[in-house]
């Protein structure tokens, strides 16, 4: 494996890190709490990050064993107004990515290096290699920080 992939996936996995870090110490109500008027509190936005990890998964499983598969896309507002976010387990969930991310880096390490282009067709951005995939499931977690922090903020609590 060349040292950019490498590279991308210890960016991966890092981001695990980060996400942890971002609600150490956050109470039960503190996670629920809507402290920015029209955003999702902080366990929407980590439940957002699991379902949006496992869809990314299995894109990325199929762009390897498949031959150019369509990737369909979703809307993560109608996930997040549908599903039991608020029900969840913090712990549970971050388990549950840091698992789905760990098996991934492993499928991942696998590969032989010509594996990084293989294509997909997704329903709303077109055109995918695995490599871009995978940068999107490295690059989702560090978005969603911001997130986090603003409210973090907004409710009185340290970076």
């Amino acid at each position: 494996m060349d040292e950019t992939h490498e590279a991308l996936i210890a960016s991966y996995l890092e981001s695990l890190r980060l996400l942890r870090a971002a609600v150490a110490e956050m109470t039960h109500d503190q996670l629920r709490a809507r402290p920015v008027p029209g955003r999702w509190s902080t366990l929407e936005v980590v439940g957002h990050l699991v379902d949006t990890d496992q869809t990314l998964c299995h894109r990325m499983k199929r762009t390897i064993a498949e031959e150019k598969p369509l990737l369909i896309g979703f809307d993560a507002d109608r996930f997040a107004a549908a599903l039991p976010y608020h029900d969840a387990d913090i712990e549970e969930e971050l388990n549950l990515m840091e698992a789905m991310r760990r098996e991934m880096a492993r499928v991942l390490r696998s590969l032989p290096e010509s594996a990084w282009s293989r294509p997909a067709v997704h329903s709303q951005r077109g055109l995918l290699t695995l490599e871009q995939i995978v940068r999107l499931a490295s690059d989702h977690v560090p978005h969603h920080l911001a997130f986090i922090q603003e409210k973090r903020k907004a409710l009185g609590l340290s970076s």
